[in-house]
């Protein structure tokens, strides 16, 4: 386990840097180390750095850190969300999380841009609340009822977000890209609150990874003396804080919540205990590589990052269906 947690580390670093060399204009890598000594970092905080460690230290490593930040809290939030589902097809938005979101950036967008992240986030908090009374029977959340319903409000939030950009058709072209995903406008404050919703995301499940195990079970952990309804309150909460903020930050990034639990947990098992550090690594490096490919593959414009991980997540969750379909596959 060691070795596969210092494996991912330095892949981690290995693609921080390497996305922090390639871009529209190409730095040497001698040149990205040296931006990042405390020398250049203490002159760019007093405003005197030009060229290209300016580029680095303003506009790429808060992009490529939110990248890996928003990639590590999907796929954490998708682990949890296949143990709470018992459902290996499960994804942080089956809670309706990326609806609501949509929905309050629409708004933002259509009466005053400035608001997007706020609105996209309450909208997104809302969207799980409903799904969570919707499910609420007599104290307890039934795990199917909750799909559904988050099923329903997803949908519900897909018309709503279409309608009210269609008729604000001045505002559609942003409010496609955002729905899509992008680090474009990713700023060193984004990078902060998104940092300390990935540590207390991260704090809340890996303290759980015992209760995940559990979970899988399904009423069998009753037995064991598992509070099943506390622990599916805390890990929706887990879930809709990390997505709704990586969401707000971002936009939609679909498919790397999916994957990322899935190639982990072929690697190191079912063990949430191993499986949820791994998942939440190997999403980060996921982001970073498919935001990378989004920045350079139409160089000097690109292309929003939805799209580079719909590209290789779509055959991937085909790939899922057909082992489910087998018997082959278990959350």
């Amino acid at each position: 386990m060691r070795k596969i947690i210092l494996a991912l580390s330095l892949v981690s670093l290995g693609s921080i840097v390497v996305a922090l060399s390639i871009g529209a204009v190409n730095v040497p890598l001698n040149e990205v180390i040296s931006s990042l000594s405390p020398s250049s970092i203490s002159l760019y905080r007093r405003g005197d750095l030009s060229g290209a460690k300016f580029i680095i230290l303003d506009i790429r490593l808060p992009r490529v850190l939110l990248a890996y930040l928003v990639g590590f809290s999907l796929a954490l939030s998708g682990t949890a969300s296949q143990a709470l589902f018992k459902n290996p097809l499960a994804d942080p938005y089956v809670l309706g999380i990326s609806g609501g979101a949509s929905i309050g950036a629409a708004l933002a967008l259509a009466y005053d841009p400035r608001y997007i992240e706020i609105a996209a986030f309450f909208g997104a908090v809302l969207a799980v609340y409903i799904v969570y009374l919707i499910s609420k029977v007599n104290g307890h959340i039934p795990v199917d009822v909750l799909l559904l319903a988050g099923i329903a409000v997803g949908f519900f939030s897909h018309a709503v977000t279409s309608y009210v950009l269609y008729t604000n058709k001045d505002r559609i072209h942003q409010g496609l890209l955002w729905l899509f995903g992008t680090f474009a406008l990713a700023t060193w404050k984004k990078v902060g609150i998104m940092l300390g919703v990935s540590i207390l995301g991260a704090l809340l499940l890996f303290m759980s990874w015992k209760e995940l195990n559990l979970l899988l079970l399904g009423e069998e952990s009753i037995a064991l003396g598992l509070d099943v309804n506390m622990y599916r309150k805390l890990i929706i909460l887990a879930i809709s804080i990390m997505t709704g903020v990586a969401v707000a930050e971002s936009g939609v990034i679909g498919f790397i919540g999916l994957v990322s639990p899935h190639i982990m947990r072929m690697i190191v098992g079912p063990n949430h205990k191993r499986l949820l550090p791994t998942a939440a690594m190997f999403g980060g490096i996921l982001a970073v590589l498919s935001d990378l490919i989004a920045r350079i593959a139409i160089a000097p414009a690109e292309i929003p990052i939805g799209i580079v991980t719909a590209l290789f997540g779509a055959p991937f969750f085909a790939y899922l269906l057909v082992r489910k379909k087998r018997g082959e596959l278990c959350a």
